[in-house]
């Protein structure tokens, strides 16, 4: 189904029930088969940790890295994004206000919040080099003559939560604010957004973009899945698994929430289309903002709050009560893989489909035509439904190699069947939506 929007072709959900080349029941069927073999296999053929996240990863030739981390490349990095930014908040104040004819919010909801997925998955934490608001902080301490560095240490109980409160926030005005891509919505939002985010800056110095900027740690979370990045133990640019990527996810508080927030607005957005919400936006006397923010605020507490009590029952079963990190925080990592998975089955159709009509846009084209369907709605369907049960098998795996490092090796395998069941609820409300009818 394609949803046009203040002008904003949101194809979410291109690919459905009807567009599968198998029927539904064998999708389900097959997703709950992958889980268990998966678990089973595991339990058998892998007794301890074979993740070192930390440590693992082939460096990459010395040339290569000096390129990477030239000031060259460095440079033209940090240009590059700040003249786009310069760009978006130009046609957000100056440009016209029909969303076919302005490219901002396109550029703001699909190039980046969208083409952050695929650009982390296969390069890393992009962001972080192309950050605006890093660009403008490093630039305002030129000219102040002090480091960028140079702030208060920031406190380690606030881990990811100012990202996932960003997260959050950024998502409402996706889903539940009215008129997201009006520019004065759009406008007052990212210049709320900077200011907030320099003003932590200058107390905090430039570390404050890597847990407190919601696009900076989005980016690098994704950027863990991705075969290239950093080896933490020294520093090194190196290609790696990236499950032992994925397990030097740090252990940070918040990390859970930032991850339940990506699941449960990427949940809410598919279940927002349904014919019920819809109608229950419409006479819900709290009106449509006021009811789509509870309903987004629902939905990520739910997903939260399966995850957190799965998460304690596992620690329950394993009996282990130690200076090892709490389940919630321990396992969090686990569900990046079926975030990401939600993320591509999601927004695969709508990235294809609207980012070449906004870079022609961009480019001074008027109100042109979306291409085709890349994969046509068949091979969409496919991919979309691959991607969510591929997503949960690879959260599996993460969950159990952490489960063999932190329990005893009696308890392990029974103490990973709450998130094992976790999975199958994510996996059969995550195909459940995406095959609505």
């Amino acid at each position: 189904m394609i949803r046009v929007e203040d002008g904003l072709s949101l194809a979410h959900g291109i690919g459905g029930r009807q567009d599968l080349p198998i029927p539904a029941l064998y999708a389900y069927a097959g997703a709950f088969a992958a889980l268990f073999v998966s678990f089973l296999a595991l339990g058998l053929l892998w007794p301890r940790s074979r993740f070192s996240g930390d440590t693992a990863g082939r460096p990459l030739p010395a040339a290569v890295e000096r390129l990477a981390d030239g000031p060259a490349v460095r440079h033209t990095l940090r240009a590059l994004g700040l003249a786009a930014a310069v760009f978006v908040v130009a046609h957000l104040i100056l440009g016209p206000d029909d969303p076919d004819r302005n490219p901002a919010a396109g550029a703001v909801f699909v190039l980046l919040w969208v083409g952050l997925v695929p650009a982390s998955l296969l390069l890393g934490p992009v962001w972080r080099l192309l950050n605006p608001l890093r660009t403008v902080h490093a630039l305002a301490c030129r000219a102040l003559r002090r480091s960028p560095r140079q702030g208060r240490p920031l406190p380690a109980r606030l881990g990811y939560w100012p990202a996932a409160l960003g997260l959050f926030a950024f998502t409402w005005l996706e889903l539940a604010a009215p008129e997201p891509s009006a520019r004065s919505s759009l406008l007052a939002f990212l210049t709320a957004y900077a200011v907030a985010q320099l003003a932590a800056a200058a107390v905090y110095g430039s570390a404050w973009f890597e847990r407190g900027d919601a696009f900076e740690a989005y980016s690098a979370l994704l950027g863990h899945l991705s075969p290239l990045g950093r080896r933490p133990a020294d520093g090194r640019l190196v290609l790696r698994s990236p499950l032992n990527s994925l397990d030097a996810v740090p252990s940070a508080p918040g990390l859970a929430a930032a991850v339940c927030v990506l699941l449960g607005s990427t949940a809410y957005d598919g279940l927002s289309r349904s014919p019920g919400w819809i109608e229950t936006l419409e006479t819900s006397t709290l009106g449509r903002t006021g009811a789509g923010t509870l309903g987004l605020t629902a939905a990520c507490l739910v997903v939260a709050g399966l995850y957190a009590s799965c998460a304690g029952l596992s620690q329950v079963i394993a009996g282990r009560t130690s200076r090892a990190p709490g389940p919630v925080t321990a396992f969090a990592h686990s569900l990046l893989p079926i975030a990401v998975g939600y993320l591509v089955a999601h927004y695969f159709s709508l990235f294809t489909l609207e980012a070449p009509r906004i870079v022609a846009i961009a480019l001074g084209a008027d109100n042109p035509a979306a291409p085709a369907l890349l994969l046509g709605a068949s091979g969409t369907a496919t991919l979309q439904v691959g991607a969510i049960v591929l997503g949960h098998v690879l959260g599996v795996v993460a969950a159990h190699d952490r489960s063999v490092r932190l329990f005893p090796a009696a308890r392990a395998v029974p103490a990973q069947v709450p998130l094992l069941a976790l999975m199958v609820v994510y996996t059969t409300g995550g195909l459940a939506i995406l095959l609505r009818s």
